[in-house]
């Protein structure tokens, strides 16, 4: 796999984990930790002038907003005392039957 398919995610200097944009799931509705919001992502793009990878999304509420955010910011980890706080690992998580 090429070097820039991939992203990886620090956390207080140490590397957590290794998410592969061809393994992110698009065309599904992923749950923000802060509030517990829902947004629809719909699309991985690649901002040209930094060859950064961009997640595109739009909230399932109120004005039904358009964002885009960069890959790693999107999956990235919680601090311990973020995750104790909301309940929930990473700033985005995918929502399932169970959750």
């Amino acid at each position: 796999m090429k070097i820039w398919n991939m992203v990886i995610i620090m956390w207080k200097g140490l590397i957590n984990k290794m998410i592969s944009i061809e393994d992110f799931e698009t065309n599904m509705i992923y749950r923000h930790y802060k509030k517990g919001k829902y947004y629809y992502v719909m699309d991985i793009a690649l901002n040209t002038e930094t060859n950064e990878f961009m997640v595109v999304y739009h909230a399932l509420y109120g004005d039904y907003e358009t964002y885009v955010r960069p890959f790693s910011m999107f999956v990235e980890k919680l601090n311990e005392v973020e995750e104790l706080m909301y309940n929930q690992k990473y700033r985005f998580v995918p929502v399932t039957m169970a959750n």
